[in-house]
C-alpha cells in the first residue's frame, strides 16, 4: 500500500466523485486494517520532498486528523489512541515529522508544524518526547532560513497546544529567547521574523515568570515594539496583535511602556494600512475592558485591599485618543452598511470610542460634543454620518445628568435626518443612535423622561416610516422600536403611554415581516424581536389586541408547514420562518397566561397552537425544534395541571429532544421543558417519569453529550422529585451516586480557569438544585428515613464548598438553603449530624451577613429549620 499511497492521496481530491469516493474507502480500509503502518506510511509522504505537494498535504491533515477532533469524547480516544501506539512507530513517524521541517516546499512544514504540536500536545503532559523542545532549539541556528522559519512556526504552535505547567521553566526561557531573537531586527529573512513575531503571540501565557523580571520584560516590549516598524506589512500586524494580547495579559506591567506605545498606536492608525491600523485601534479597546473590568469589580475604590490597581491610562491618553478616534470615524466604506460582517476602521474607532466612553464616563463628553457640533449638518455625507456616530458611541457611560440635555436637543434633529437626510448610510447611522437613545436614556429608573406626550408621536410616525426604508435602515428602525417598548416594561398593568398606538405598531411590523426583501440586513428578524417586545411591555388594556394575533401567527405558521416542494434555500428560510413564528407565539402565550382573565379566553387556541408546535418537530431545523420546544414549556407553564391531554403524544418528542446529542442546544431546552411540565402538572407526570429518569440517566453517564447540559439535567432532578414527592423512592439509588460523584468532582477545583469555575459553579448549582428538591419532595412523608443515609455525604459537600471558598452568589444561596431544606425534611434525626459540619456554623453566619439579600432570605429560613432539628 505505501507504494500507492501517492495515488490514493491524489486521487482523494480528483474532481472526478467516483475516482474521490473509491480512494477514500481505499484509506479508510488501509487505517483499520493497520493504523500504524498507516500513520506511518502517512507521515513518509509527508516527509518526502520527491512527493507532489498536494499529496504530501493531504497526508498531513489526515495525520493531524488522527491526533484531534473537535468532539472532546472523541478527542480523548484519540488521545488515547496515540498512547498505546507501538513506541518504536511513534519514535519512527517523529524522525519524519521533524526532518520535514527542513522541507524547500512550504507547506510540507507548516503542515509538519502543526502536527509535530498536536503529538506534542498528547505526550509532553505525560512527560514522554522530552528531547522535543531540545532538538527544536537546535534547529534555531541552522542556517537554511526556511528551517528557522518551520522551527520557530512548531515552537509558537506547541505554545498554543500545551498547557503552561506541561513546559519546565528553563526550556520556556530558552524558547522565549529563540522567539525574541528571531523577531530582532537584525533577522534579515522576513519569514523568519514572521514566524518568530507570531510564536510570541502563542507564547505569552508561558512568559508571566519572564514578564515579572523588569530587564527580561523591557527586552521583550522593545524587540515587540521594533517590530511595528518592520517594512513588511504581515510583520507589522503581527507584532501590534502581541501588543493587543500583552495589553490583557500583562496590564499591569505596562505603566513603562504606555506612552511610546501610544505614540506607535497613534502613527499606524493615521498612516499605516487598514490591517495595522485595525490592530491598533484593537489595543485600546483591549485597554478599555481592561480597566472597565477593575473599575466595574472594585466599585472604583482603590483603598489598600485592591491586588489589581487601575492606571487609568484611558484617563491620562483621552485629550490625545479621543482626537485620534473621532479622525478615524471618517474613514468610512461605500458599502458597509449591507455587508454584515463588514469591520473597517470607522467602525473600529466608533467601537472604541464606545469603550471610552464606558471607561471614563462624563469625561468624554466635551471632548466629543465640538466634532458632532462641527460636523453634523456639513454637505459631505461622511462628515455627517462620522458626527451621528460619534453621538451614537459615547450614549453608554456618561451620566443621564450629562447626556440627557444634549439628548433632549438632539432628538428632534435626528427624528429629521431619519425622515429627509438624502443618504443611506446617515440614516441607517441616525436610527442605530436613536435606538442607543432610548436603550439607555428611556426608561422608568430615570427622572427626567425624554420621551414625553409631547414628542411620543411624532417619534413613533418616524419609526414606522423608516420601516418602509432599505433593510439596513428599516433594520435600525426596528431595534429603535424595540428599546422604546422595552422603556416602558415597568409601565405595570395600568397605562403604558405605547397603548394608543399599540395596533398601529403591530401592523407596520407584521407588513415589514412580509416585504420581498425582508430577508436582508437581518429585517425580518429583527420585526420579529420587536414585535415580541412590544407584545411582552404590553399592559392588560391591550390583551384584546394580543389576543387577536394569536390566529394571524398560527395561520402564518401552519402556511409555512404546508409549503411542498422546496429548494434547500428555501427549506432553510421555512425553518427560519418556523422559528420565528414559534418564539412569537411563546411570548404571547406567556403574556396572557400571566393574567387570569386573559388565560382564560386564550385557552381555546391552545388545542390548535399544540397541534402546530406537534408538526414542527417534523423539521430538520434545529433551530425550529428549539424554539417550538420553549413555545410548549410556556404552553404548560400557562395551562397547568390541564397539559396533561397533551402528554401521550407529545412524549416521544419529548424523549427525541432528550436524546438529541448532536443538537446540545435542543437537548438541554428539552431538559428545561420537562421542569416546566413538572411544575405544571405535579404528581400527573408519574405515568412518564421512568422513560424520563431513564434518558436523563442515560445522557448523564453518556462522554457525547456536551457538558452544558449536565447542570440542567441534575436541576431537573430535583423538579421529577418535588413534583412526585416520595414516589421518587425507587430513582434514589441510581440518581444519589450520580450526584454523589459530580459533587465530588466538582467541590475541589484549584487552579481552574474563569471559565472551569464557571462551569463548575453552574454544576454544584444544579446538584444543590437536586438535592433541594429530593429533600422537599420527601417532607412530611412516611419515607424520609431512605434520605438519612445520604444526609452526611450532602453536609459534606457543602462544608467543602463552603472550605474551598470559590463560590459564586448563586451556589451559595443554592447551598444554604439545602442546608435548610436537610433539617426541614430530616429534622432531629439529622440533628447531630447538622451540630457537627462547619456549614451550620460559620458558613451560616457568613450568609446570614451577607450584602445579598437573596443570600440572607436563604440563610433565614436555614436558620429556623436547623433551630427546630437540633432543639428537639
Amino acid at each position: 500500500m505505501a507504494m500507492e499511497v501517492t495515488q490514493v492521496l491524489l486521487n482523494a481530491q480528483a474532481v472526478d466523485g467516483t475516482v474521490r469516493k473509491q480512494a477514500e474507502e481505499n484509506l479508510k480500509q488501509f487505517q483499520e486494517q493497520n493504523l500504524p503502518s498507516f500513520l506511518f506510511s502517512l507521515a513518509g509522504e509527508l516527509s518526502n520532498d520527491d512527493k507532489p505537494v498536494e499529496s504530501r498535504k493531504l497526508a498531513g491533515l489526515i495525520l493531524k486528523n488522527a491526533l484531534d477532533a473537535k468532539e472532546q469524547h472523541r478527542k480523548l480516544e484519540l488521545v488515547q489512541r496515540w498512547l498505546s501506539l507501538d513506541p518504536s512507530v511513534k519514535t519512527q513517524i517523529k524522525a519524519c515529522l521533524l526532518k520535514t521541517l527542513s522541507s524547500p516546499a512550504l507547506d510540507a512544514r507548516s503542515t509538519a508544524s502543526q502536527v509535530i504540536a498536536k503529538v506534542a500536545g498528547i505526550e509532553l503532559p505525560h512527560k514522554q518526547w522530552p528531547e522535543l523542545i531540545g532538538l527544536l532549539l537546535s534547529n534555531i541556528h541552522q542556517l537554511p532560513a526556511n528551517t528557522r522559519q518551520a522551527t520557530l512556526e512548531t515552537l509558537g504552535y506547541i505554545c498554543e497546544e500545551v498547557s503552561p505547567d506541561a513546559v519546565e521553566q528553563d526550556h520556556v526561557n530558552k524558547i522565549l529567547t529563540a522567539v525574541v531573537q528571531g523577531m530582532n531586527s537584525s533577522e534579515s529573512n522576513n519569514d523568519v521574523r514572521l514566524a518568530a513575531t507570531r510564536a510570541l503571540y502563542n507564547a505569552l501565557g508561558f512568559a508571566q515568570a519572564n514578564f515579572s523580571n523588569d530587564m527580561e520584560r523591557d527586552y521583550i516590549m522593545r524587540v515587540v515594539c521594533e517590530a511595528t516598524l518592520s517594512p513588511e506589512l504581515r510583520i507589522r500586524q503581527a507584532a501590534f496583535e502581541c501588543l493587543v494580547a500583552i495589553s490583557s495579559t500583562y496590564y499591569e506591567k505596562l505603566a513603562p511602556y504606555i506612552h511610546d506605545i501610544f505614540n506607535i498606536t497613534a502613527k499606524a492608525v493615521k498612516e499605516d494600512e487598514e490591517p495595522v491600523a485595525l490592530q491598533a485601534i484593537e489595543f485600546w479597546s483591549s485597554i478599555c475592558d481592561e480597566e472597565i473590568d477593575i473599575l466595574e469589580e472594585y466599585g472604583g475604590d482603590f483603598t489598600g485591599d485592591s491586588d489589581v490597581p487601575c492606571f487609568y491610562f484611558v484617563k491620562q491618553a483621552l485629550p490625545v485618543l479621543v482626537p485620534m478616534l473621532l479622525e478615524t470615524l471618517l474613514k468610512q466604506d461605500e458599502d458597509q452598511d449591507q455587508d454584515e460582517g463588514a469591520w473597517n476602521i470607522a467602525m473600529a474607532g466608533g467601537t472604541c470610542l464606545g469603550l471610552v466612553a464606558r471607561t471614563v464616563g462624563d469625561d468624554v463628553v466635551p471632548l466629543v460634543m465640538p466634532f458632532i457640533e462641527e460636523n453634523i449638518t456639513k454637505p459631505d455625507w461622511r462628515q455627517r454620518e462620522a458626527a451621528t456616530y460619534a453621538f451614537g458611541s459615547i450614549l453608554e457611560g456618561p451620566s443621564p445628568d450629562k447626556l440627557i440635555p444634549l439628548v433632549n436637543i438632539a432628538l428632534n434633529f435626528m427624528l429629521t435626518a431619519l425622515m429627509n437626510d438624502p443618504n443611506n448610510h446617515v440614516k441607517d447611522t441616525t436610527a442605530w443612535t436613536l435606538g442607543r437613545m432610548f436603550e439607555f436614556l428611556h426608561g422608568s429608573a430615570l427622572e427626567t423622561p425624554i420621551i414625553t406626550q409631547a414628542n411620543i408621536q411624532q417619534i413613533i410616525n418616524v419609526l414606522l416610516q423608516s420601516m418602509k426604508d432599505v433593510p439596513n435602515v428599516a433594520e435600525k428602525a426596528c431595534g429603535a422600536l424595540y428599546f422604546l417598548a422595552q422603556g416602558y416594561e415597568d409601565a405595570g398593568s395600568s397605562s403604558s403611554p405605547l397603548t394608543p398606538f399599540f395596533q398601529e405598531i403591530v401592523q407596520a411590523l407584521l407588513t415589514v415581516t412580509h416585504r420581498e426583501d425582508a430577508g436582508e440586513s437581518r429585517l425580518r428578524t429583527a420585526a420579529y424581536e420587536t414585535l415580541n417586545e412590544v407584545v411582552r411591555c404590553s399592559t392588560d388594556e391591550t390583551a384584546s389586541m394580543v389576543l387577536q394575533l394569536i390566529p394571524v401567527i398560527m395561520m402564518e405558521l401552519h402556511q409555512t408547514l404546508e409549503a411542498q416542494k422546496l429548494s434547500s434555500d428555501e427549506r432553510e428560510k421555512q425553518n427560519e420562518l418556523q422559528g420565528l413564528l414559534c418564539g412569537c407565539l411563546q411570548v404571547i402565550i406567556q403574556k396572557l397566561g400571566s393574567s387570569e382573565q386573559s388565560k382564560y379566553v386564550f385557552m381555546q387556541y391552545a388545542d390548535q397552537m399544540m397541534a402546530l408546535f406537534l408538526r414542527v418537530f417534523a423539521s430538520r431545523s434545529a433551530t425550529a425544534h428549539e424554539e417550538a420546544m420553549l413555545a410548549i414549556g410556556a404552553l404548560a407553564y400557562a395551562t397547568g395541571a390541564d397539559f396533561v391531554k397533551y402528554m401521550s403524544e407529545f412524549y416521544r418528542y419529548l424523549e427525541m429532544g432528550l436524546q438529541n446529542f448532536e443538537d446540545y442546544q435542543v437537548c438541554a431546552i428539552t431538559v428545561g421543558v420537562v421542569g416546566d411540565i413538572c411544575r405544571a402538572l405535579e404528581d400527573k407526570i408519574l405515568p412518564y417519569c421512568d422513560g424520563i429518569m431513564t434518558q436523563l440517566l442515560k445522557d448523564l453517564s453518556s462522554n457525547q453529550l456536551h457538558r452544558s447540559v449536565k447542570p440542567p439535567i441534575f436541576s431537573c432532578f430535583g423538579d421529577i422529585a418535588l413534583a412526585i414527592g416520595e414516589n421518587f423512592e425507587k430513582y434514589l439509588i441510581y440518581a444519589m451516586p450520580m450526584l454523589q460523584s459530580a459533587a465530588e468532582l466538582s467541590a475541589h477545583i484549584s487552579g481552574a480557569d474563569d471559565d472551569m469555575l464557571e462551569y463548575t459553579n453552574s454544576l454544584r448549582n444544579g446538584i444543590l438544585e437536586a438535592y433541594s428538591g429530593i429533600f422537599q419532595g420527601f417532607k412530611g412523608s412516611s419515607k424520609t428515613q431512605l434520605l438519612m443515609p445520604f444526609a452526611p455525604h450532602v453536609l459534606q459537600f457543602l462544608d467543602s464548598l463552603y472550605m474551598e471558598k470559590d463560590m459564586d452568589d448563586a451556589v451559595s444561596k443554592t447551598a444554604i438553603g439545602v442546608l435548610g431544606d436537610l433539617a426541614d425534611t430530616l429534622g432531629s434525626n439529622a440533628g447531630p449530624l447538622i451540630q457537627q459540619s462547619v456549614s451550620s456554623k460559620d458558613f451560616l453566619s457568613e450568609c446570614l451577613s451577607s450584602d445579598d439579600h437573596l443570600i440572607r432570605e436563604s440563610a433565614e429560613w436555614a436558620k429556623l429549620a436547623i433551630s427546630r432539628a437540633i432543639s428537639f
